[in-house]
């Protein structure tokens, strides 16, 4: 078995399991991000250092090599060891799965590999360990119009990260790459968009309110329910989704040990700088979710309202979304993410994985690809086993993307417009005849490619801003 793709394997059912087991490790986006890039990192150092062939300089500066070591040891080392860090109630599976695990190499290959894997997953732990919380403790949301507030359906949902993201230094980025304002209330992208997601986002009980051609299709609920992974039971982040559909691809391509230790780097990295930057932006823009913004449309409406009389047609006071999936969990109502919603974070996290994978494997950097070319995807959300908020099994869908990773990237995006928790230009601005301005400066799909370009031209090198 490639050590990679084990070892991945093994951080993905860690972020599964700390969404299912209560222990709050590493939950929610960012921190998703965060720890499996440090995994992925520490892994790919462990094999640059091993490797006995040339290869890429490390991503920590200052790493001394160590030849005659096996380089599946010094992986798995690395892995286990900054695994059970992050996981701590975890620890016994993943001695479990280090000890299934047989590397390459003689005894004392071996033995110097291990050692070696534990100096590397140690010096990233140390790399990383000044990096702030996500706690909204001394966090007070405003009150003024367009500004975000908890979804008045989860009143006690409080804010996630409001500092993270401003506070934590980048993972590999050459620069902090910012966007560009939203459309706010009063302009034309925005009057459109709140138009599409009264229609495309509404919850089920509530589409007799909307005319029968404004209405979400059987398919556009698949796309938002197959994207959806919103830190659910048994089902985990966005991260960890991503990192599924790029194994399919490794796989597929028939990668080298060499180039899994890479790609997953290149990949997880990205993404752990996508919750960092995208979390910076979401608190500098500030902007409220269709919950708030469709319900408080009218300037009568809310906590800053002043008198009026008849509500401007386009305010529902009564509108609710479909919402974010609460997967396996019949105690729980979908639901809002609890942060602001520009940029999308999905939007963020996606175009980072995808762009870095394709610029990987020499794709087209605007364009379709082919690298989806003959497989299928199955989204853990529809899979036949996991259920929805009622305890009903959701039915298994295979998904195909004839246009590859360029099509999952915007798919991805729109797919929030459908759950009714985002507005479409936090993924993209739609230009002309509804396709994404890639020009302009605004939402996660750029930021994202941002990212990703930013990472593979600089060579995945430790960021110091």
């Amino acid at each position: 078995m490639d050590a990679i793709l084990y070892w991945n394997d093994a951080a993905l059912e860690a972020n599964r399991t700390s969404h299912t087991n209560g222990k709050g490790e590493q939950t929610g986006p960012p921190l998703s991000a965060r720890a499996l890039a440090i995994v992925h990192l520490a892994m790919y150092d462990a094999y640059v250092g091993t490797s006995p062939v040339p290869t890429d300089p490390p991503y920590l500066p200052g790493l001394s090599s160590a030849p005659g070591s096996s380089p599946d040891a010094a992986i798995a080392a690395a892995a286990h060891t900054t695994l059970s860090a992050l996981f701590p109630s975890q620890k016994a599976d993943l001695d479990g799965a280090y000890a299934s695990f047989e590397p390459a190499g003689s005894a004392i290959e071996v033995n110097n590999g291990v050692a070696f894997g534990r100096t590397v997953a140690q010096a990233m732990l140390a790399d990383r360990s000044g990096d702030p919380g996500v706690s909204d403790a001394g966090y007070v949301a405003s009150t003024a119009p367009a500004r975000h507030r908890v979804d008045p359906n989860d009143a006690t949902q409080g804010f996630h990260a409001p500092f993270f993201g401003a506070q934590a230094r980048c993972f590999a980025v050459t620069a902090r790459h910012a966007l560009d304002k939203p459309p706010l209330p009063g302009d034309p992208e925005y009057v459109e968009a709140v138009h599409q997601v009264r229609g495309k986002g509404i919850a089920p009980e509530l589409t007799g309110t909307v005319a029968s051609g404004l209405r979400r299709t059987a398919d556009e609920t698949a796309i938002g329910l197959f994207w959806g992974y919103d830190g659910a039971k048994k089902i985990g982040t966005p991260p960890r989704l991503y990192n599924q559909v790029v194994r399919k691809v490794a796989l597929a391509q028939g990668n080298t040990l060499g180039q899994n230790a890479r790609l997953f780097a290149l990949v997880n990295t990205a993404m752990a700088d996508a919750g960092i930057l995208s979390w910076e932006q979401k608190y500098i823009h500030d902007l409220w979710r269709p919950v708030v913004g469709i319900r408080e449309h009218d300037p009568s409406m809310g906590p800053e309202g002043t008198p009026g009389h008849e509500l401007d047609e386009d305010c529902d006071p009564g509108w609710l979304p479909l919402g974010a999936p609460a997967s396996n969990d019949t105690s729980r109502k979908n639901f809002t993410p609890p942060f602001p919603a520009y940029p999308s974070g999905h939007a963020t996290f996606g175009a980072a994985a995808f762009q870095v994978t394709r610029l990987f494997y020499g794709a087209n950097v605007n364009g379709p690809d082919s690298l989806a070319a003959g497989q299928y995807f199955v989204s853990e959300e529809l899979n036949g086993v996991n259920t929805d908020n009622q305890g009903t099994i959701r039915p298994r869908h295979v998904r195909e993307f004839e246009d590859g990773l360029w099509e999952m990237i915007f798919e991805n995006s729109i797919s929030r417009v459908y759950l009714g928790v985002h507005w479409v230009f936090d993924g993209f601005l739609p230009g002309p005849g509804g396709d994404p301005d890639l020009d302009a400066n605004v939402g996660g799909v750029p930021l994202g490619m941002n990212i990703a370009e930013d990472i593979f031209t600089s060579g995945l090198t430790r960021s110091t801003v």
